[in-house]
């Protein structure tokens, strides 16, 4: 260990960053020296403009070779651009399945959230530091929905570029309780917030009320919000799902033991996102959508998602 000039500790083994930037005709040839065959360097030059080498490099390692004495990076025999590529646009359009299926689950928990507080607490609930725990950092949580609804500027004019009209119309309309009500706060909350509201509630069984209609029990939905939360953000990051080891796992639901058994996976992931679609929209047939896309990009591997060989067998998909 050494000590910088600012009294921290550092690792001694730390080094420069002294790697150069590379243009895009050194990033093909530094693929191809590599290994990788690219029979057609104009359209890999093209995606490596617009989608970036350090972004597709996540989809790498799958294809190079890892067992000594192979020199590092070094990609298998016969892999080409455009196997890469395939993985990384299956792997773009499976971000827009999860996406749609998130935005579904965010928009019904919310909804029973904000009934079933607003019916037994009244619509102005939130407000009430009373109903959370004492470790909830309510004063925080309020300052934090002053801003969102532009709270600040109540006089602000109906075109105001980022505020909700619904929430314009309270602020111009009442002056007393100081917010909008839960329904309307609820539609600027981020599932973040609403992950965080639901886990912080006092009332057990009025969270257990909230959960009965996706009959999912209490603290598993606690687990399962904080999973989509992380879940939805990598999506909006633009992150990598396929091979991608999960940190924020779903607590393994008993009815549903066996699918879950590999939580760490995006198996799971997507078990744990149909089991609450199958709830609130079964006719979307998100299942069938999930299949198809599986289908439809036949030559990636699976493995490293966790889905087992005999998956759409399993009676839990309806895939019949």
């Amino acid at each position: 260990m050494m000590r910088t000039p600012a009294g921290i500790f550092m690792p001694e083994k730390r080094q420069t960053y002294c790697k150069p930037a590379l243009s895009i005709d050194q990033q093909v040839d530094l693929l191809i020296s590599r290994g990788l065959s690219v029979p057609d360097p104009d359209k890999a030059r093209h995606y490596l403009k617009f989608i970036g080498y350090f972004r597709l490099s996540g989809y790498f390692p799958v294809f190079q070779k890892s067992s000594p004495p192979a020199v590092e990076h070094t990609f298998n025999a016969g892999v080409t651009f455009r196997d890469v590529l395939d993985v990384y646009i299956f792997d773009r359009e499976l971000r827009l399945l999860v996406m749609d299926a998130i935005e579904r689950i965010e928009v019904a928990f919310r909804a029973c959230l904000s009934n079933s507080m607003s019916k037994k607490y009244g619509p102005h609930w939130f407000m009430d530091a009373a109903h959370f725990h004492p470790r909830f950092n309510h004063g925080g949580f309020l300052d934090k929905i002053k801003r969102e609804t532009f709270h600040a500027n109540v006089s602000a004019p109906r075109n105001h570029p980022r505020r909700e009209a619904f929430i314009h119309h309270y602020y111009q309309t009442y002056c007393h309780p100081d917010l909008p009500p839960s329904w309307m706060v609820a539609e600027v909350m981020s599932l973040g917030t609403l992950s965080t509201l639901y886990a912080n509630l006092q009332d057990r069984a009025l969270q257990k009320e909230i959960c009965r209609p996706f009959g999912i029990n209490h603290l598993v939905m606690e687990s399962w919000l904080h999973t989509l939360t992380y879940l939805r953000n990598l999506c909006a990051h633009h992150a990598r799902l396929w091979n991608r080891p999960f940190s924020i796992k779903p607590t393994i639901m008993k009815a549903h033991r066996k699918q879950l058994q590999r939580n760490e996976t995006f198996y799971a992931q997507a078990v744990m996102l149909f089991v609450f679609m199958g709830i609130i929209a079964d006719g979307s047939q998100w299942q069938h959508r999930l299949a198809g896309l599986l289908e439809k990009h036949y030559r990636i591997p699976l493995g490293p998602m966790g889905f087992p060989s005999d998956w759409q067998r399993d009676s839990f998909w309806r895939l019949g």
